[in-house]
């Protein structure tokens, strides 16, 4: 029996008023469920999951058609039918809406708390307010078996990054199970939302996750935009592209060089992190941050290129294109290094396509999924490019995707320094109330933006959804089998997003 669409199935709901540029539909508890055999079936992506007061949402993709819709379902008991038990990628956003909203998954496999550590002295901050219960320790899965031991590393790690914590079971050296623990950098990002205009909207939504701040801040724009039904000038497109490509460079090539690191081979560390400061200064000269921060928002672009710094990154494209090939062959032709890479954290792809990995992570293990590509959101519609995929799925895969992915970010600059049009950057605002939501590729990954607005053009609503969250948990199962020694080279590797995922 040919399964429906999903338009097939949702649109049976009632359409809710006009989000855009896909559309929102409410639907019951038998479409609910029925949408979540499209999972079982691997006929539909799940793009998002998230709550609010008097309902739950999902974000969901054909993958025949290429359609995307919004279902909403209304649960005024706080019950709503767990996704998560037949699709396993939703059991971590409906822990983190439980912690959240306090709406139940009936039939969860886990519910055991996520985002809430029992330090906020509330219960359920965003729905009914509850007082905090009594703390107890987190229930980490059990495991059985002779000869097994636990390590726990984290949450505070021996580096400047963000907490996690890692629960590795191991026989000997080798790893038999991986549980993640993560909210303790949860910044209440949602509810900070509440009430904002969308120039301070922007630039909060560009500091969820400090690497990827362009991708942020233009998905937060497109979505705005879309909800107030404008769009922005050609001019402010195109040089948005330049941020994120210029973005997509510098992540790519610091992460080359860190999981170089973590195999041993600190020179490729040094020569990357050389050209990724250099990236990072041309940013700066070009659009006034390292990071290119708060250069992007709703109707366009805040700083325009004149010719002096069009020529500076012409000058970086030279550099780049002269060193970087060097270093591709100083990785290919090393051999101790291959030897740590290959066949390490190998990622099944028939896991990649359940769990609808995006980036690098998705593309080595065979998902061949771009947003630049599937949805040609402008100037990609008038760009050249190609999407590397691979299927092996290990450590050295995901390098090479990268590496592939800076050719392409290289080629894309050059695109666009070439055939930038002229005019105008931004275009002024008319407050209204809408509805919006944005799929935009960054280097990590697809990331989502679901946005209300009410008729002064402030936020209602927003719903931010990292690529990590259907990352994190495909590290669990990639490591296992490898060593403990490997897990700094395999994680690495993923680079998934704490913050991200701390929202």
């Amino acid at each position: 029996m040919k399964m429906a669409s999903l338009i097939e199935i949702i649109a049976n709901g009632a359409k809710v008023g006009d989000q855009r540029p896909w559309p929102r539909f409410a639907v019951d508890a038998v479409q609910w469920q029925e949408i979540a055999e499209g999972f079982r079936d691997g006929a539909f992506v799940l793009s998002g999951l998230w709550g609010e007061a008097d309902a739950v949402h999902m974000a969901l993709l054909d993958g025949a058609s290429g359609e995307m819709a919004v279902a909403t379902l209304p649960c005024p008991s706080g019950h709503f039918p767990s996704i998560g038990s037949i699709h396993p990628p939703a059991i971590r956003p409906e822990r983190a809406i439980h912690d959240l909203f306090g709406h139940v998954p009936d039939g969860a496999l886990d519910l055991r708390p996520w985002l809430d550590h029992g330090c906020w002295g509330v219960r359920h901050p965003l729905g009914v307010r509850l007082p905090a219960e009594g703390g107890s320790p987190y229930a980490f899965l059990p495991t059985e078996g002779e000869g097994l031991h636990r390590i726990a590393v984290g949450p505070v790690h021996a580096g400047i990054i963000e907490p996690g914590h890692f629960r590795f079971t191991a026989n000997g050296e080798a790893i038999v199970r991986l549980e993640e623990r993560f909210g303790y950098a949860h910044k209440g990002v949602e509810s900070l939302m509440h009430g904002l205009p969308l120039d301070r909207a922007a630039k909060l939504a560009g500091r969820v996750s400090g690497d990827s701040t362009v991708a942020y801040a233009l998905t937060f724009s497109r979505a705005a935009e879309a909800a107030l039904g404008i769009d922005a000038p050609p001019r402010a497109h195109w040089l948005r592209a330049l941020m994120a490509e210029l973005e997509r460079l510098a992540n790519h090539l610091g992460d080359i060089g860190a999981i170089c690191n973590d195999g041993g081979f600190a020179l490729m560390l040094a020569h990357c992190a050389i050209l990724r400061e250099r990236i990072l200064r041309a940013s700066d000269a070009g659009f006034g941050h390292r990071l290119m921060r708060d250069a992007i928002v709703a109707g366009g672009v805040t700083t325009d290129l004149d010719p002096q710094r069009i020529f500076k990154l012409r000058q970086l494209l030279t550099e780049l294109n002269r060193g970087f090939p060097q270093l591709v062959e100083l990785y290919d032709n090393t051999a101790s290094l291959q030897d740590r890479t290959v066949g390490s954290g190998r990622l099944d792809p028939a896991l990649a396509r359940q769990f609808g990995a995006g980036g690098f992570i998705g593309r080595a293990s065979g998902r061949d999924f771009d947003a630049r590509r599937k949805f040609a959101y402008p100037p990609y519609d008038q760009l050249a490019f190609d999407v590397p995929v691979r299927d092996d799925g290990d450590v050295n895969a995901r390098v090479w995707i990268r590496i592939k992915e800076v050719e392409q970010s290289l080629a894309l600059i050059e695109q666009i320094l070439n055939d930038l049009p002229g005019g105008a950057v931004r275009v002024d605002l008319v407050p209204r109330a809408g509805e919006g939501v944005a799929l935009v590729e960054g280097f990590r990954g697809d990331i989502l933006v679901w946005l209300q607005l009410g008729d002064d053009a402030r936020v209602r609503r927003c719903h931010l959804r990292d690529p990590s969250w259907f990352q994190w948990p495909l590290l669990e199962a990639a490591i296992e089998g490898n060593i403990v020694a490997d897990f700094p080279l395999c994680n690495k590797s993923f680079n998934c997003s704490y913050s991200g995922s701390d929202l």
